[in-house]
């Protein structure tokens, strides 16, 4: 069996799509997995790491995820890092819901963020404060 060559692996188109149904805001919405290097700015996004001490920043964790996720149908993003915060106060259904979505097509397994969560609670110590 060959191995793939720089070329393949460079020219394949890698990312998925999926329509989600997101019947608290009429309509529906296409999610995009996360590139590799979206994935990374969303994991440091969240984390807050000071010296030994990380923890998770849970804040608006779902609304940061699905604005990295949602795109049109050209596969153009339809948010912004400015509309986490507008998208944060909207049906946490309904971004559970997206949120799941992105987080499967992203690669992200339940235990991922729970491995993080642990890690960051690990490293806090007694006295420390979280968001």
């Amino acid at each position: 069996m060959p191995y793939l060559t720089r070329e393949q692996i460079l020219e394949v188109k890698d990312l998925q799509f999926e329509d989600v149904e997101v019947p608290e805001w009429g309509g529906t919405l296409r999610v995009r997995g996360l590139t590799g290097i979206e994935r990374d700015r969303f994991e440091d996004a969240i984390l807050d790491q000071r010296g030994k001490n990380v923890k998770v920043k849970m804040t608006n964790m779902r609304a940061r995820l699905v604005a990295l996720s949602v795109v049109d149908e050209q596969g153009q993003a339809l948010f912004t890092q400015t509309d986490i915060g507008v998208l944060g106060r909207k049906s946490a259904a309904a971004l559970q819901r997206v949120f799941n979505v992105a987080q499967r097509l992203s690669g992200f397994s339940d235990e991922d963020l729970e491995e993080l969560a642990k890690n960051s609670s690990d490293a806090q110590s007694d006295d420390s404060i979280s968001d």
